[in-house]
């Protein structure tokens, strides 16, 4: 996880959660949302904030709203089956909006996973969804080892190249650890999310000069000139590799769009051709479910058994932090930058919101 999910924004608010969630649910309503669908995707913005994610939190609101506004997402959502073969399944999302497709999804990989012992969903013409572990995290609590891979829109150049080709296309793996909270992996391709890019910019705050290039191929620590650059991809080659598998899964396999085709949330106007690719692996089908809840609860021990090195108090497990972060959030109310409370004004008057208050 960045510094940026976690560092105190120079100036803000604290908001409630359950009203945020209610302003978000009203904006995408007013753009012709199902009310259960708005409010479904408001739940997964609010509780990417919850969870200490702002770069996947209500900072997209107006993103999602534009591309409403423009038809480029449409806001009925109806994906349609167009392959159905036992344990394998494709869909069609019609250009829906990425949670609802996601969501759907997610409950078929399942459901098959747990008549065959695994569930392969391939997802076509989709849009973008927040973050994955939301979905991933709903696998592993009906039982399931959940993998999901997603691809957007162009923000990285092919290693040794000099043109953005392929997005961040981040993937998530949970799975279910018994009396702990899912164990959870959630990582983009490149060194970091082009969302925690704009995150920085909207808290007015450097960025570190390993995270992009400017235009003219120069290390930056400015966020605006990063996003007109290039991001640089994790551990060199190695994330250029991984991005380019999850963009052949998520993409190539599926149908869907891939490379520079795909068109990201930041663009209101072109259709996205997103693809996603959910793996659900029923636990039972390898070993009873509580001998596995046992297995886990001793690999977690064992971890956080270790000696910590010099400048940390505790070893965490995967997802760990994310649930702690939750529990002070939803005590103490979330922080919202001034800049990010400023664009939900702006998008509060597109939509012809008044009166509406985010405090307790």
């Amino acid at each position: 996880m960045s510094d940026l999910d976690t560092a105190a924004a120079p100036q803000g608010e604290r908001v409630s959660p359950e009203k945020l969630k209610d302003f978000v649910t009203a904006v995408y309503q007013s753009a012709g949302v199902l009310e259960a669908e708005a409010r479904f995707t408001a739940d997964t913005l609010v509780q990417a904030d919850l969870w200490g994610h702002q770069s996947h939190g209500v900072l997209r609101v107006g993103w999602y709203y534009a591309r409403l506004q423009s038809g480029a997402m449409k806001p009925v959502t109806k994906p349609e089956t167009v392959v159905d073969a036992g344990a394998i399944a494709v869909l069609d999302g019609h250009d829906g909006i990425g949670q609802v497709i996601a969501r759907h999804a997610t409950e078929e990989a399942v459901r098959r996973a747990k008549q065959h012992g695994v569930g392969a969903v391939a997802v076509r013409n989709s849009n973008h969804f927040g973050t994955c572990m939301y979905f991933t995290r709903m696998g592993s609590e009906q039982g399931c080892i959940m993998l999901l891979t997603t691809n957007g829109g162009p923000n990285m150049a092919p290693w040794g190249g000099r043109k953005k080709m392929i997005g961040t296309n981040p993937w998530s793996v949970s799975a279910p650890a018994g009396r702990f909270p899912p164990m959870v992996m959630d990582v983009a391709n490149s060194g970091v999310a082009r969302g925690k890019i704009f995150l920085a910019q909207q808290r007015r705050e450097s960025i570190p000069d390993s995270w992009a290039i400017d235009a003219e191929g120069q290390p930056t620590t400015d966020p605006r000139a990063a996003l007109e650059g290039f991001i640089l991809p994790m551990a060199g080659h190695k994330g250029y590799a991984i991005g380019v598998i999850v963009d052949m899964l998520s993409g190539v396999l599926t149908g869907s769009a891939f490379l520079d085709d795909v068109h990201g949330p930041y663009d209101p106007v072109n259709r996205s051709g997103a693809g996603h690719f959910f793996v659900a692996f029923n636990v039972e089908a390898f070993q009873p479910k509580a001998q596995f809840d046992r297995r886990m609860e001793n690999y977690i021990e064992r971890l956080k058994a270790v000696p910590t090195a010099a400048g940390f108090e505790e070893v965490f497990y995967p997802g760990e932090i994310e649930v702690r972060n939750e529990a002070r959030h939803r005590e103490q109310g979330l922080f919202l930058p001034e800049d990010t409370l400023a664009d939900l004004e702006r998008v509060a008057q597109r939509a012809g919101i008044r009166g509406y208050s985010l405090t307790e």
